[in-house]
């Protein structure tokens, strides 16, 4: 593997960013005049825990779309959901794995960024199996918070303005539970950054509570950062799609179908499994954009429960 380091284009994320560059095998021809055939393609990611200490997972994801698109592909990583969105919408990113509630935003600026693949999870302690999870809030054991009613006045985690099951979720599904806005029934809310890093923040006492995605908080209790019965499960939410894997449409065909590809076929290529396995999946599904419907309906509620604000 040849490391290469890419320069970062997006202002939000100068600085901040990890590339890895693969070398295809041969170069494409020129580009057509109808759709972009560029020489090499950028892979972005959203910031998690688990891919920054695991990067290396992610080589024959990259290896694998070098050698069926037949080009060299840069692995990018940024600091926030907002880098990713702006990457793609600048054309510096072509390919990337989205929060679902950062996808539906990408998508309304630019109708070419477009869904085409999400990872079906195997059941976890909270995740249950199939291509979708629950937004948890979260309290530690012993701390005397066990109810929702418990947690007011209290301070609650949260982990991205991007996020789903980190903002959108709390902030429109859980306000009709306690039926005011969240800013308004906890003493504090914060952004940790990540859903890991919200577990911890749980655990360490940090904050009295958080809410994180069903898969990312069996991440952290997987690695053994935390145990499972040092929580309480206060509250979850309704099944919500998993991270959409999107591309620019703008691309041409044949790449698009080469890049749709390295992930659906994941499940019969070997040198994929320790890559599945660190994100507890067997398989990859095709997806749509209407699969994420359900998320605009939140996005929308909550822009208006803004405006009304």
């Amino acid at each position: 593997m040849r490391i290469s380091v890419k320069r970062n284009l997006i202002s939000t994320a100068v600085g901040a960013c990890m590339v890895y560059g693969f070398m295809s095998i041969s170069g494409p021809d020129a580009a057509a005049d109808t759709c972009e055939n560029p020489d090499s393609l950028t892979f972005a990611i959203i910031p998690t825990e688990e891919t920054v200490a695991e990067l290396k997972l992610y080589q024959p994801i990259t290896d694998r779309m070098a050698r069926l698109t037949g080009k060299k592909i840069e692995f990018f990583m940024p600091t926030s959901y907002a880098s990713v969105v702006e990457g793609l919408l600048s054309k510096f990113v072509d390919v990337a794995v989205l929060g679902p509630y950062s996808y539906v935003i990408a998508n309304e600026k630019d109708k070419n960024i477009q869904v085409f693949a999400t990872y079906a999870k195997k059941a976890g302690h909270l995740q249950e199996e199939g291509p979708g999870y629950k937004g948890v809030l979260v309290s530690k054991k012993g701390s005397g918070l066990k109810t929702v009613e418990s947690l007011k006045g209290k301070i609650v985690g949260l982990t991205d303005p991007g996020s789903t099951s980190g903002n959108l979720v709390p902030r429109v599904v859980f306000s009709k539970v306690i039926k005011m806005d969240i800013d308004d029934y906890f003493k504090k809310t914060v952004y940790t950054g990540s859903h890991e890093l919200s577990t911890v923040a749980v655990h360490q006492g940090r904050v009295d509570a958080a809410f994180v995605a069903s898969h990312r908080f069996d991440n952290v209790v997987n690695k053994g950062d935390v145990k499972l019965e040092d929580f309480n499960v206060i509250w979850s939410s309704p099944a919500v799609p998993q991270d959409p894997f999107v591309y620019r449409t703008s691309l041409c065909d044949d790449v698009k179908s080469a890049v749709r590809e390295t992930f659906i076929g994941l499940r019969n290529d070997p040198t994929a499994k320790p890559f599945l396995n660190n994100v507890k999946s067997n398989t990859f599904v095709e997806m749509t954009s209407e699969d994420y419907d359900v998320i605009r309906d939140l996005k929308k509620a909550k822009d208006a429960r803004k405006k009304k604000k």
